[in-house]
């Protein structure tokens, strides 16, 4: 009798644990097919189950932001980088590529996406659904410089990054903001004392490391990996801003503290140059944004933006900088046309001592008041150094 009760008993374990097995793969293909719907049965043939997971989270992610009317934007380095090669291609025949995922698969641990914040309102409900569908998120605020200047210093808390982790994947959103001059700008990612240092690989984000600035972007979408994703216009423009894009922000309290020891230069003469010399310079900054030409403030207009935030006025010039490998034969002819005739012109091109001084011809940029035309230096140098982007709000 015992005999037998120890068979039936094996029997029934035996067969609940075939009834159990078939349950978990009956529910994994129903939970396949359903939460990610026929995109990912038609690209879960050319995918490893690792592959598979990143495009799975990177699905969702999509799925979350736009059902909460999200407009997040692709600013990942290393996709962009593949994606421009194909770009035309993807915009006009996109089902003319090779079949299975080609781009948000590849091996990485970071999804990098941009949010432009006037384009939000931060509400907490796209967080808790974030939650039900199992992601785990934290926020890095910081100061808003917009709101620093010489008579404030402070500037209140803004969101700057959020980071989103589901199955050891990681979605980082980056907030940039528009700022004064016409550009956009996004904060350091900075933790805190109490904050998880490891939730995130933080040393792998692209972005955070440093403030940055950028040009304003035109986006445009794009379906990709069976995923409709928005990028920028013209995705080379922007990879070619990220070697360069860090932003220091200019020393508004050291720069007041100055001015106690030695008051700024307040009369309508010392105005009005400023006002020309900072016309002046947007012109030659934006003729050589045109040639593709990067370039820094140099000399006394760069001492200006670090000591006080502001154009020297007894220095009477503007003072910018290139290398000898970005000079183009056709860039004094662009300052000509842009209406600065070309007044001195030191050295040869081929030599390493290069220097040329421009000058604005028009009527409304000559300064009676100091004697002179308002003079644009551009000297070529030929050592190399890290550029960072010097702008004020």
């Amino acid at each position: 009798m015992q005999r037998v009760n120890k068979n039936v008993v094996l029997a029934v374990l035996t067969a609940a644990s075939t009834l159990f097995l078939l349950f978990q793969l009956y529910y994994y293909r129903y939970y396949i097919s359903t939460k990610n719907g026929p995109a990912f049965s038609k690209l879960k043939g050319s995918l490893s189950t690792q592959d598979g997971t990143r495009w799975k989270v990177v699905k969702t992610f999509f799925n979350l932001v736009s059902n909460h009317n999200v407009p997040v934007f692709l600013v990942d380095s290393q996709i962009l980088g593949l994606l421009r090669n194909d770009l035309q291609q993807l915009r006009t025949s996109p089902n003319s590529l090779p079949p299975g995922c080609q781009y948000f698969c590849k091996q990485r641990d970071i999804t990098t996406l941009g949010l432009l914040d006037k384009s939000w309102e931060h509400k907490g409900s796209i967080f808790r659904a974030a939650e039900k569908l199992g992601f785990q998120w934290q926020k890095y605020d910081g100061r808003d410089p917009r709101l620093e200047g010489m008579d404030d210093l402070s500037g209140t808390e803004i969101p700057l990054h959020y980071i989103f982790k589901m199955a050891a994947h990681t979605i980082h959103l980056v907030v940039f903001y528009e700022r004064s001059g016409n550009y956009l700008w996004h904060g350091p990612l900075r933790l805190r004392r109490n904050m998880d240092r490891k939730f995130a690989p933080f040393r792998k984000l692209q972005f955070g490391q440093h403030a940055g600035a950028y040009s304003s972007v035109d986006l445009v979408q794009i379906t990709v990996d069976r995923l409709k994703v928005k990028i920028p216009r013209d995705p080379s423009r922007f990879l070619s801003e990220v070697s360069h894009s860090r932003f220091l922000e200019c020393r508004y309290k050291e720069a007041r503290s100055y001015f106690k020891l030695y008051p700024d230069d307040l009369s309508l003469e010392g105005i009005e140059f400023r006002k020309k010399a900072k016309a002046l310079l947007h012109l030659a900054a934006a003729t050589l944004d045109s040639l593709g030409v990067s370039f820094w403030i140099s000399s006394g207009t760069c001492l200006g933006w670090y000591r006080q935030c502001n154009i020297i006025t007894h220095s009477k010039d503007v003072d910018l900088g290139i290398f000898i490998q970005n000079y183009k034969p056709d860039l004094v002819p662009a300052f000509q046309k842009a209406g600065l005739s070309l007044k001195h012109k030191f050295g040869k091109e081929k030599s390493k001592k290069y220097s040329a001084s421009l000058n604005q011809r028009k009527p409304k940029y000559v300064s009676k008041n100091f004697g002179k035309e308002l003079t644009c230096l551009l000297p070529i140098f030929f050592n190399s150094f890290q550029i960072c982007n010097l702008k004020n709000k």
